[in-house]
């Protein structure tokens, strides 16, 4: 899947927070309510469904439901899809270096 330029922002902005990047590595164990994070990460309630809202706008959680409960979880597609759009850049920075590397090992060849 390709990201668009305004998925790319609310998922940078939601990693760009602390507390939403903890709720996402406790999500990746598997999911939780907003009652469990509440206890895991000791703020209120509306706070963490604000976080999670927050989260589930970037698509990197769903919310689920299961009678009372509303389980939130990890959509792995959508982190699938952010690590894919980081690999494009990293291939892009090794071609780069490797470039680099080469340049630099014929300067050192020519002054010896």
């Amino acid at each position: 899947m390709r990201l668009d330029a305004a998925r790319l922002d609310a998922t940078f902005s939601a990693l760009a927070d602390a507390t939403r990047r903890g709720i996402l590595l406790r999500l990746a164990r598997g999911e939780a309510s907003v009652n469990e994070l509440t206890q895991k990460f000791s703020i209120s309630q509306p706070a963490i469904s604000r976080h999670l809202k927050v989260l589930e706008r970037a698509g990197l959680i769903r919310r689920g439901r299961a009678a009372q409960r509303r389980p939130a979880s990890v959509d792995p597609q959508s982190l699938r899809d952010i690590v894919g759009w980081i690999d494009r850049y990293e291939k892009i920075w090794e071609k780069s270096y490797r470039r680099l590397d080469r340049a630099l090992a014929d300067h050192m060849k020519g002054r010896g």
